[in-house]
This record gives C-alpha cells, structure tokens and sequence, in this order.
C-alpha cells in the first residue's frame, strides 16, 4: 500500500503470523516448499505453503497460480482464501481481495486473520470506517494480534484520531509486531503533532530496526526536507524511486545524477508525482540546458502547453506519447539531488513558466469590469480517495468555502475561483463577489492566462499555489498545521517562490487564526 511519495506514507501489517522474518530464512524455506510441491504437485496444501512463501518473498504474482490451484483442490480452506485476498491486494486489486476475505469468513466466522484481511482490502477501497471495524472484529477474537493491532492504528491514524492511534502502536509493538513497521507509523503521528525532534528519533529507530524498509527511509527523508537539510535529505529522497507500487520509469538509458556534464547530450527530464511536483520541480529544466544539455521533457496532458514556455526546453512530449530519441534520463524530483540544491541555492528566478500573451490579454478584457482588487481563490485539494492517508491529508489542508466567510468583508476585493472539483460546488458566504470562470479551464494554460489577469491569488496547499507563484504572482498560502515538507516549517515565507506568504494554523484544527491573518493581509495588500 505505496506507491507515490509525496506524501508519507505508513506501513501495514499482513495477516500472515511471519511475514518479517528474514529475507534468507525465508528464501531457504521457500526453496523447501518448492522442493516439497514438485513431489507432490497434487498435494493442495503443498500449494498453499509454496504460495504463501512466494508472497512472503514479495512474489506476489508468481504466488497467486498456486493459492488458486490450492483453493481448486480444496475450496473451504479458509486460511488459503484469506492469504489469497492479501496477494490480489499486494497486486492492485482490493475488490477481489474483499471477496475473497469474505469467503473466508464464511467457512470460518472466527477467523481473525480473515477478519484483518478484510480490513485492509477495505481500507485499499478507501472505505476507512468499515476497515475500523473489520480490525476490532480481528481483536475481539484475538485482542493481541500484532498486525490487526498495527493495522487498527492505521485506520484510527487517517480518521485524525491520534491519541487512539498511539494506543494501539504501542500496543502493537508489546504484541510482537515488526518494530520498524510500527516506528515508521508512529513517526508520522509524531509529525502529525508537530513533534519534530522526536519524530526524527521515531523515524531513525525504524531504520535501525529494519535497514532495509523503504516507506521508513522515505519518510525520513520527507521530514529532513521539512526541516531544510537537504544534504541528507535528497539523498533519503532517492528511495521513493524503490517503493513498491512507485510511478518509477524504466529506460535502458543511464539516469543523469550531475555527476558527469551535459556534454549536448540529450536528456529526457519526466514528471513523477503530482501536478504541484511538476510544476515546482520543472525550473531545473532551463538549468540544465544552461549547463549544454538538449531538454526534453514529458509531462501529463493538463502541463503541456504551459510547460512549452520553459525556457531552453528543446521539446515537451505528452506523456504516453512516443519518446523521441534521448541519451540519458532523470526524474524531475531527482534534480534537487544531482544539482546539490540547499536552503542557499534553490534557483528561484521568477517567472519560470508564462501565461500564453493573447489569452492573457482576452481574461484581461473579460475580467474588466470586476470591481476593487481581483483575488484568485482556491480552497481545497484533490481528495485521493484512493489511498486513505492521503484523503486524510487532504482533509487537513483544504477548507471550506464557507470557512472563508471573514473575506467577504474586505473592502474593494472581488475573488475570482480557480477551484475545480467537487469542492467548486459549494454556495459562496453572504458578500463575497465570487466570480467563476472554471468553465473555462481545460488545462493549466489555461489556468495561467486566468491567474495573470489577477492581482493576487490566496490558495491552499494546492498546485494553483505552486503555479501562482511560479508566474511570480503574489500568492497568499492558507497552510496547514502539519505542513507539507516543501514549505518548511518554522518559516510564513517559502525560498522556492519568493512572491509566496505563509498563514499557516498555529495548532491542528485550527483554520479561525490564519484566515482572520490572511483577512488583514489582504485588507493592507496594494497590487
């Protein structure tokens, strides 16, 4: 349950009672099962054993042929039904892996493997409260089982309830489950509350404990970025690029580190993560063909037009499109690492990406007779209902339009919205001059010629915000408690936008303070 990492990420617990063993141990025993299976291939609980070691190995598809001819030869095996559903949700597929969790439960009602495994496809379906209960159903029948305990925080952890969460990791760690897996959550509930320097700790005795865990390292290197060291930080970063489920590209050409020059060689510089991602980590492009590269760069649909005005890029290719021949490659977020970038040289020349000159000038023209200062406003994310942690962090960081009552009071300010999404949908509070043009927006140049019609933009932690502030346009940034690590904590300003001011909550929950700041900000703002 990886998969993109900007964002942190937690760690599960599978229902299998040895799934942390070591890599060796469980090779040797795998190599046994096989031997076993090949003297007896009709024997189904043979099948089983070597499935189960297979997925243990992290296997999954090899494993999942023979849990199937397992459950062929003896269909009310319930234990092969729920290691069966742990495998199809190791391979992206939740639904059947519930299914399967379900026909288990029905051979064997008290069963708390089962039980577990059905928590975690739910959870993987993003059904969070059904995957609470489906744990605690695992805990009444076996109150210390580690994984169902580990998993139940989890849960608790992405409904913001953390104080239940911590309960149950400590209690997972004195039931015997993996350490580093439970550290690794408890890191990110440690951030969560703003406990910084014991996060640290939490994240680096996960690291201890399993060298080799790759979400824990991940995280570590999210909080290092948080914190402004960026020496270790980006170096941590470079794991992302192992998580399983990870958007990582496979080229037989070399990735570019930095540590050789350009030399005219062509380099493909392709988008990894988020639309924010892009949009901040594309400056490195015309770096780079400063430094003699030949640029090309793949971006998703929504970019491409915007990212053409990149200066020195030789030729933006759609993703999924055909790639042009290229000698070399890179990640967009790997080039903080291969540039060396700390605190001190972040490159920061504004504007690095431009609104298209004509339809500037048509939103110009349409937005005309919108009275006072003309204000883009955004108030929520993306909600990546897929994965439920990442929901969580988008319920932290957006807000309601309604909570933004307090602007409608400032004198001579119209708001224009460039929020898209469900959350457009929502009625504007009694005063505010809200206009829509989102009708309008098909991509993100489209999107640009909007904001360079404006004065300002207030948004959320959004990649509005990160596109505002790469045209060099004011941008006042409602941020959330738990800030996200590119904004830096400790700071209301930001080095990679220097047009960009922080209101960020001084505790979780609480959005009153930072908008009543933002209010007089944007009372005292003159264009």
């Amino acid at each position: 349950m990886s998969g993109r990492a900007d964002f942190p990420i937690p760690t599960f617990g599978a229902a299998l009672p040895s799934d942390d063993r070591r890599l060796a141990d469980l090779a040797n025993e795998a190599e046994r099962c096989r031997v076993a299976l090949a003297a007896a291939p009709h024997d189904p609980r043979r099948h089983a054993a070597y499935g189960e070691m297979l997925h243990r190995l992290g296997q999954a598809q090899a494993a999942e042929p023979h849990l199937r001819e397992a459950l062929r030869l003896r269909p009310d095996d319930a234990a092969t039904w729920s290691n069966l559903g742990l495998v199809l949700l190791d391979l992206g597929r939740a639904g059947e892996a519930e299914s399967c969790a379900r026909t288990a439960l029905r051979l064997q009602p008290a069963f708390a493997d089962a039980h577990n495994a059905l928590g975690m496809a739910h959870y993987a379906q993003g059904c969070v409260a059904e995957a609470e209960n489906s744990f605690r159903g695992a805990l009444r029948l076996a109150p210390e089982h580690p994984h169902a305990l580990l998993n139940l925080g989890t849960a608790l952890q992405s409904l913001d309830r953390l104080e239940e969460a911590h309960s149950c990791y400590v209690d997972a760690l004195s039931a015997g489950a993996a350490p580093g897996k439970v550290l690794n959550n408890l890191g990110l509930l440690l951030q969560e509350l703003g406990q910084l320097d014991e996060a640290e700790a939490v994240c680096r005795a996960a690291l201890d404990q399993d060298p080799d865990r790759i979400e824990a390292r991940v995280n570590l290197a999210l909080l290092l970025l948080a914190r402004g060291d960026y020496v270790e930080g980006w170096r941590a970063y470079e794991s992302r690029l192992l998580l399983p489920g990870a958007q990582t590209r496979r080229f037989l050409q070399p990735q570019w580190t930095g540590a050789t020059p350009p030399d005219g060689r062509t380099i493909l510089l392709h988008a990894e993560q988020g639309f924010g991602d892009t949009l901040q980590f594309c400056r490195y492009a015309p770096l780079l063909a400063a430094a003699g590269a030949r640029v090309l760069l793949e971006v998703p649909p929504a970019l491409v037009r915007l990212a053409k005005t990149l200066t020195g890029v030789a030729a933006v290719v759609t993703a999924g499109d055909p790639l042009p021949p290229f000698d070399l490659h890179c990640p967009l977020m790997s080039l903080p690492v291969a540039f060396g970038t700390t605190l001190d040289s972040i490159p920061h020349s504004l504007p690095y990406l431009q609104a298209d000159p004509v339809q500037e000038a048509d939103w110009r023209q349409a937005l005309a007779q919108v009275p006072g200062r003309r204000i883009g406003l955004v108030w929520a994310g993306s909600a990546r209902l897929d994965h439920p942690h990442a929901a969580a962090l988008d319920r932290r960081r957006s807000v309601s339009l309604a909570a933004l009552a307090p602007l409608a009071a400032i004198p001579a300010c119209s708001f224009i919205s460039l929020q898209l999404g469900v959350a457009a949908a929502q009625p504007s509070p009694p005063g505010m001059q809200l206009h829509d043009p989102t009708a309008h927006l098909h991509d993100f140049a489209d999107t640009a010629a909007v904001i360079a019609a404006l004065d300002a933009v207030v948004s959320v932690d959004s990649a509005v915000a990160h596109l505002a502030g790469a045209m060099g346009k004011p941008v006042f940034l409602l941020n959330r408690f738990d800030t996200c690590w590119r904004w830096l904590h400790g700071r209301d300003d930001s080095p990679w936008y220097p047009t960009l001011r922080q209101f960020r909550q001084p505790a979780r929950h609480d959005w009153a303070t930072p908008i009543t700041q933002l209010a007089q900000a944007l009372a005292d703002f003159q264009p």
